[in-house]
């Protein structure tokens, strides 16, 4: 299952870049969401192999959810790697310079199923496909406001 969105950011492509990147940010935000979350790499500098385990619960069961970072190419690409369960994800995100202040975030995450668990959750991810792309959607877009307001950028 493909989900993909994209919002303009009134802001160059460094500041949007450094925002996505803020990765103690991230965690702190995780955090506030209720989920434990933990480096589980020993990387000195951000680049690909950080890694991060966060624990939540979710429908009532506890959930692991283990990312990477398997590619980091500033100021254009971030690629994460995740497992939850029996389904990993591959998230895609691409910055696009349209103008000297304007950025264009393209985020794609693909999930696919890697056991029958993983398998029946995805169908009923797909039920509810159309509500889940619009809430995908919006989150982009209010991540891309945060940027434009200033409250993200390093």
């Amino acid at each position: 299952m493909k989900f993909s969105a994209r919002d303009d950011i009134g802001a160059p492509i460094e500041e949007v870049f450094a925002a996505l990147t803020d990765f103690q940010a991230m965690e702190r935000a995780v955090l506030r969401r209720g989920a434990q979350v933990q480096r589980t790499d020993t990387l000195a500098m951000p680049g690909p192999g950080m890694s991060w385990e966060a624990r939540f619960s979710f429908r009532g069961k506890d959930r692991v959810l283990t990312t990477e970072l398997v590619q980091l190419n500033p100021p254009e690409v971030i690629g994460l790697k995740s497992q939850v369960g029996g389904l990993h994800g591959l998230t895609g995100v691409e910055l696009v310079p349209l103008a000297p202040r304007q950025t264009r975030l393209v985020v794609a995450l693909e999930l696919t199923p890697h056991s029958m668990s993983g398998r029946i959750f995805l169908q009923t991810l797909r039920l509810a496909r159309a509500k889940l792309k619009q809430r995908f959607a919006a989150a982009v877009h209010r991540f891309g406001r945060e940027i434009e307001a200033g409250n993200l950028r390093k």
